[in-house]
């Protein structure tokens, strides 16, 4: 019985606990860089895809557009579907 008390004490926390995320993109910056290794990490400091190419060219890494970075275009408006007509 005591165990079972002290289990609840120890798991009781982290269960409760909300997972802690981490940005991992720079909003700054439209290209960034993914490098792989025993720590991978994200590196957002490029304007453009051929620079960030150029200067991964000998690493273990690969250059993604940045899904955060602010589009220059607004997005398109949302227009609800119409019914079909039927001819009858």
């Amino acid at each position: 019985m005591r165990s079972a008390h002290l289990a609840l004490l120890v798991i009781g926390p982290l269960l409760a606990g909300g997972s802690a995320g981490a940005q991992t993109y720079d909003p700054s910056y439209p290209v960034c860089m993914q490098i792989y290794g025993p720590v991978g990490y994200f590196e957002c400091s490029y304007a453009s895809l051929a620079q960030c190419r150029y200067l991964a060219v000998g690493r273990s890494a690969s250059c993604v557009v940045n899904p955060y970075f602010p589009s220059s275009k607004p997005a398109p408006p949302h227009r609800p579907r119409r019914p079909a007509v039927r001819a009858g």
